[in-house]
C-alpha cells in the first residue's frame, strides 16, 4: 500500500501477509481523499477508523495533518502493526483492540469523521447495525459524517442517514449524515 498525499506522499507500507486485511486500493483511496480534501481541514478533524486493519486510512489522514486519529480493530496483530508503523512514521494513532460493535456500544466519544471498512462478506443487516450504533450512540458531531467502504454488490442506499455514494472499481464509499 502507498500513502497518496501529504507529508508521507509516495511512502510504501508493506503489511505482513498474515494480517486478515483487504486494504483500500490506491485508486479508491485517492478518489475518497479528493472528495474529503474539498470539504475538510484535516488538521482540525477528529477521526475514527473502524475495522482499521493495516491502518492504511489512518496513515493517509496523518500524512495530511490530522493529529486526532483513533483506530479500532479486534485483531491483535493489526493493532500491533498500526502501533509499529505509527511509531516508525513518528505519528500518534490511538489504537483500541476491541470488536467494533462492542466499542461503539461502550464508547462515549464523538468524531468529525468515522470511516468503516468492514469485511466484504457483511450482510445488509450487519451494515445497518453499524449505522444505527454510530447514530444512536451519538458518535458523530453535529456536522459529522460516516463513510462505509463496501462491495458494489451490497447496496446501502436504503439505510437510514444515507446521503451519497461513490464507486471506484469494485468498491463503493457510502456516506451517511444526520
Amino acid at each position: 500500500m502507498r500513502i497518496i498525499s501529504g507529508k508521507f506522499k509516495s511512502k510504501r507500507i508493506t503489511a505482513p501477509k498474515k494480517l486478515p486485511i483487504r486494504p483500500t486500493t490506491d485508486i479508491a483511496k485517492e478518489g475518497l481523499f479528493n472528495i474529503l480534501n474539498n470539504t475538510y481541514n484535516f488538521t482540525e478533524l477528529n477521526v475514527l477508523d473502524l475495522f482499521a486493519g493495516s491502518g492504511n486510512i489512518c496513515y493517509e489522514f496523518a500524512s495530511r495533518g490530522c493529529t486526532k486519529i483513533t483506530a479500532v480493530d479486534k485483531h491483535y496483530n493489526c493493532i500491533k502493526f498500526i502501533n509499529q508503523t505509527s511509531a516508525s512514521l513518528e505519528i500518534q494513532i490511538n489504537t483500541i483492540k476491541k470488536d467494533v460493535y462492542t466499542y461503539l456500544k461502550s464508547a462515549n466519544q464523538t468524531f468529525d469523521l468515522i470511516f468503516a471498512d468492514p469485511p466484504y462478506d457483511f450482510t445488509t443487516d450487519q451494515f445497518e447495525e453499524l449505522v444505527q450504533l454510530v447514530f444512536n450512540q451519538q458518535h458523530l458531531k453535529d456536522e459529522g459524517i460516516l463513510i462505509i467502504e463496501h462491495p458494489k454488490i451490497t447496496p446501502l442506499s436504503s439505510l437510514a442517514y444515507f446521503v451519497d455514494e461513490r464507486r471506484y472499481g469494485g468498491s463503493v464509499f457510502s456516506f451517511f449524515k444526520k
